[in-house]
Parts: structure tokens; C-alpha cells; sequence
């Protein structure tokens, strides 16, 4: 039965924003552009920043969340979040592991007493050795979403593995990829069981 009155707040950064995606649309807009037409009401807001870190978004999420779902309407967030935090500046991680998970915590702590949620892994990029340390990051978002019961969708293994996702990231800015790399992200969140949930509960 199609879902009526949902209205969707995704959260993150710059991968979430769809940054380099010549179309505008990004795995975000892709996703609600098939559910849409497949006849599910859906309200849809881009909250993602770009070079936002988990600590930025702690800070905002909530205010910007309220304003947008009103509880007479079904509410729902997907976040995803975590490659800025593994960039290194001045001689370190934006954001400490350690910080990262703290900061995971206390956002889907809060979200999941309010609102169904959803989180899915930081994808990875061109560079080696951030990547060890992206995949350690999803390793432990992982770990965290399971503690709480929050659903979790790992893209970062099948994305490496993804021609089109590496060969536009590569191409582009080294981080974000054009619309074939976007719309192989958004076919992993499509096919995503818990997506599939939401969209027939």
C-alpha cells in the first residue's frame, strides 16, 4: 500500500548534498524520485552540508529536523555521515574515532525516541589510507546502530568494488562521484531491505 502524508529528512554531509552530480540529484533524489513514482507520498528534504563532520551535525540536526516534521505527519530521518571526519588536518582526523562514536550515540539516541530512522555507512573515495580509516569508522557505525536497533546499510564494501562509483570519483575531486556513481549508491539504498520496509510499512 502506497505511504501517504511521510515526510523524509536525510542528514549528512556533502554525499548526502549529491556534490558533483551533474543532474542535482544525488542517491537522495534518486531514491525519492522511484518511490514517488512507484505512488508514495513523499515529503523530501536534503539536509546534507558539505565538509560537515558527525560533531557539526550533533549540533544541528534536531532544530533543523523540527521545522520540518511536524508531528501530524509520519516522520522519518536517514543520516549519513563520516568521511569528513576521517580527513586529515593539521596532522589528525577532523573528528577522533572515539568522538565520531560518541557523537553517533547521542544523535540516533535522541532520533530514535522521536522519529523513524535509518542509517547508512560513509562511502569511500580515491585515497588508500583514508579509506582504512573510512571502513573502520562503518565497522563501528555498524556496531553502534545494532546496540541501538537502528537499521544500518554498509555501501562503502560494494561501492569499492563499484567501476562507476570509482571511475567518477577518480575523475572528478577524488571524493564525489557524477550521476552513473550516484546512481549506483542510490540502487544499493533502493534494494536495502529496511528501505523496502519503510516504503511498505
Amino acid at each position: 500500500m502506497p505511504l501517504s502524508n511521510v515526510q523524509i529528512c536525510f542528514v549528512g554531509d556533502s554525499f548526502v548534498n549529491g556534490t558533483g552530480d551533474s543532474e542535482c540529484l544525488g542517491w537522495t533524489g534518486r531514491i525519492c524520485s522511484t518511490a514517488i513514482k512507484q505512488g508514495h507520498d513523499i515529503t523530501y528534504y536534503n539536509l546534507g552540508i558539505r565538509r560537515e563532520t558527525s560533531t557539526d551535525i550533533a549540533e544541528r540536526w534536531f532544530e533543523e529536523v523540527a521545522r520540518r516534521l511536524p508531528e501530524s505527519c509520519d516522520r522519518r530521518i536517514l543520516f549519513s555521515f563520516g568521511v569528513n571526519d576521517t580527513t586529515i588536518e593539521n596532522g589528525k582526523p577532523r573528528v577522533e574515532l572515539s568522538k565520531t562514536k560518541e557523537n553517533t550515540l547521542q544523535i540516533l539516541s535522541i532520533a530514535k525516541n522521536l522519529f523513524s530512522i535509518l542509517m547508512v555507512s560513509p562511502p569511500p573515495i580515491v585515497e588508500v589510507e583514508q579509506n582504512s580509516r573510512i571502513e573502520t569508522l562503518s565497522q563501528e557505525l555498524a556496531i553502534i546502530c545494532e546496540q541501538l536497533n537502528v537499521p544500518y546499510l554498509d555501501v562503502f564494501t560494494p561501492l569499492q568494488k563499484s567501476e562507476f562509483w570509482l571511475k567518477e570519483v577518480a575523475a572528478n575531486d577524488s571524493y564525489h562521484p557524477n550521476a552513473a556513481g550516484y546512481s549506483a549508491y542510490a540502487n544499493l539504498v533502493q534494494n536495502w531491505d529496511a528501505w523496502q520496509g519503510w516504503l511498505n510499512s
